[in-house]
């Protein structure tokens, strides 16, 4: 007991990492000695997202041992914050009440995203536990597309009549506080539903009690619909600074809204994507460091095994140059160099192409004025590396004939990966394919196989051979 005390004092002079570390050292030291009791009370003082982390770092036998020491009204915290693989781990495991307990008790939108990510069958049974309310909620949601506003939307809110007074509505706040994810924002409605105006509470607190709501509401109000794609939706809120989205269907109904912390794990999820893709990944939303070893080889194959291939047609192609190579062997010596560092240009271009599309810092620019950009800084890369690469390979052959070809075959292979780098993106999306998957392949067999082409057509033009 004396540790945990000593835990319980350190925990307010610690960052935040340190004290997930700290946790979780404890907990799973604590769980091997069999200390439930210890083990149950430094989760105390902890907070739920903390706790949360703290378990998906224990060894996966420990997971639902850890979760069952919190109780009820935690453990429905907890269970919100952890990683779906966990999640899912845990329905596995826990009792069927338990599980009834901690879903039927859960957010809308969350619930729906956890059944994204489960079997069917393990979804059909949990729905039938379910009470009817939340049951017909999840449905309702799960009704939506993947991906859209309406699937991520939550339908717990509160909403107010133009007729209601500045009393009214407070009391209806205290009310329903407990049951909406959002009380800073009241949105107001017709009879029919029909979204009309918005309200913030601190209009609303520093308005006189017996004002009109259709006096002091904002009718000018942005909104999204439920077929909104979900990243649109993110744009949305962090353009404007949103706590919150309204979401409405086709006859301008309000259903449901979108929370700025939703939109936190959208920019997350998407990002990670992106960044996953970009490397040739295919993660497919699941967090790549809980995934099985096999099914991670089996999404990083595929485009190595594109790669594999372009080496083999650049194999051929170098082949096919014997007598060149036969007369001047250095020239080999520098085809690392040329490729590697289109490669690299290439890449450079595509990344900042497919940020500016997800961000839509490019949308004001015409394709044609990104690409004519970044072919004017190929030419300008091309030039500073080409004369480095000159006067390099001068100084290593002593051949001012290869230096030259060198030289202009890096200019020319900068040129040439900055216009691929910049085109392909918008390529594939015109062909409805993500731009971050399928760029950095294409863009490598670009580079790689035009790029010897050219290097070597130079080299005999300049060589004379």
């Amino acid at each position: 007991m004396t540790e945990t005390n000593n835990l319980s004092s350190i925990i307010q002079n610690v960052s935040r990492r340190e004290l997930r570390d700290l946790v979780r050292t404890q907990l799973q030291m604590l769980l091997k000695a069999g200390d439930l009791q210890g083990a149950k009370a430094i989760l105390v003082s902890v907070q739920p997202a903390d706790i949360a982390e703290a378990i998906e770092g224990l060894p996966k036998a420990m997971h639902a041992l850890a979760f069952r020491l919190l109780s009820k009204d935690e453990a429905i915290e907890v269970y919100e914050y952890l990683d779906y693989s966990v999640q899912e781990r845990l329905i596995e495991e826990l009792k069927s009440q338990e599980v009834r307990d901690i879903v039927d008790q859960m957010s809308p939108d969350d619930r729906a995203r956890l059944f994204d990510e489960l079997p069917a069958k393990v979804v059909n049974r949990l729905l039938e536990q379910l009470s009817p309310a939340e049951r017909q909620a999840t449905a309702q949601l799960l009704g939506y597309e993947a991906d859209t506003a309406g699937r991520i939307m939550t339908l717990e809110l509160i909403s107010l009549k133009e007729n209601f007074t500045g009393s009214q509505a407070l009391e209806r706040i205290r009310n329903f506080a407990n049951a909406s994810e959002m009380i800073y924002y009241l949105y107001v409605t017709d009879a029919e539903r029909r979204l009309t105006g918005i309200v913030s509470l601190r209009e609303l607190v520093t308005s006189e009690p017996e004002q009109i709501i259709g006096e002091i509401m904002t009718r000018d109000v942005v909104f999204v619909h439920t077929d909104t794609d979900q990243e649109e939706v993110a744009r949305l809120i962090q353009r404007y600074d949103f706590l919150a989205v309204p979401v409405v269907d086709r006859e301008q109904r309000l259903v449901g809204i979108v929370t700025v912390d939703d939109v936190i794990d959208i920019l997350q999820q998407e990002t990670t994507e992106d960044i996953y893709a970009l490397g040739g990944v295919q993660s497919g939303g699941d967090n790549y460091f809980q995934m099985n070893l096999l099914e991670i080889a089996r999404k990083r194959v595929v485009w190595l095994l594109v790669l594999l291939v372009t080496n083999t047609i650049t194999g051929t192609i170098i082949k096919s140059q014997e007598d060149l190579l036969a007369k001047v062997v250095t020239l080999t010596a520098f085809m690392p160099l040329l490729t590697g560092t289109g490669g690299n240009v290439g890449a450079q271009s595509s990344t900042v192409v497919i940020r500016g599309m997800n961000t839509d810092e490019i949308r004001s620019l015409g394709v044609l004025q990104v690409i004519g950009r970044e072919a004017i800084a190929g030419v300008l890369l091309g030039g500073m590396l080409g004369t480095i690469a000159t006067v390099w390979a001068y100084y290593l052959q002593g051949r001012l004939e290869v230096a030259i070809a060198v030289g202009v075959s890096l200019v020319a292979i900068s040129i040439l990966a900055s216009i691929s780098g910049s085109a392909l993106p918008f390529l594939f999306r015109y062909l409805r394919l993500d731009p971050a998957l399928m760029s950095a392949p294409f863009i490598t067999t670009a580079v790689d196989v035009v790029g010897v082409l050219i290097y070597f057509n130079l080299a005999r033009v300049i060589l004379k051979l």
